[in-house]
């Protein structure tokens, strides 16, 4: 484990890795987040009756848009490391199997395609936890609105960070990634049914 971490914290600290990790992170995050939001608007008017089938029909979303991040990055990442690692052999004329250089971009690969993956992950469950208490705490419509917040929140923040990384007004890079959410949220209630 500790391996792992050094590997993450040696691959994230150059910043084309770093670069790359973070566009898929934050597409990722943003795909995920704007999904829960549209999962739960779309399952409290529907009368999903509980707080639990929410949770279960956002698992359900968390497990396809996560393991969708990390399979295709892993898959596009090989294809471009391959292709790469090709074009320096010819120019190189030596073969870099089992070299340095190919266990780095299989190294990047791994960070790459872990990155992508926590996106979603965290975009989804963040909005969800307001349904472990409905019916308890909250009713059913409160944990929708809270958890609308939070995904406009999450949204947010991942506009603010992109913002102050770019050198622009952080708080305006948050409000347009937030409104996204909002959009979304009020898209869903014009949907029949």
């Amino acid at each position: 484990m500790a391996s792992i971490r050094q590997l993450f914290r040696r691959l994230l600290g150059k910043e084309d890795v770093l670069a790359i990790s973070r566009r898929y992170f934050i597409s990722n995050g943003f795909d995920g987040t704007l999904t829960s939001i549209g999962i739960i608007v779309g399952a409290v008017l529907s009368g999903v009756p509980d707080g639990y089938t929410v949770i279960k029909i956002g698992l359900g979303a968390a497990v396809g848009l996560g393991t969708s991040a990390v399979w295709s990055v892993w898959e596009i990442e090989r294809a471009e490391t391959r292709a790469e690692i090709r074009r320096i052999e010819q120019a190189m004329l030596t073969d870099l199997d089992d070299t340095r250089v190919q266990r780095n971009q299989r190294g990047v690969r791994f960070v790459h395609a872990t990155m992508s993956g926590l996106g979603p992950l965290i975009g989804v469950l963040i909005p969800l936890t307001p349904f472990l208490v409905a019916g308890t705490v909250v009713t059913m419509a409160e944990a929708a609105l809270i958890a609308v917040g939070l995904g406009i929140g999450v949204l947010g923040v991942f506009g603010a960070y992109m913002g102050s990384i770019s050198n622009q007004r952080w708080y305006v890079a948050a409000v347009r990634m937030g409104l996204a959410g909002l959009v979304v949220a009020i898209l869903n209630l014009f949907l029949p049914g």
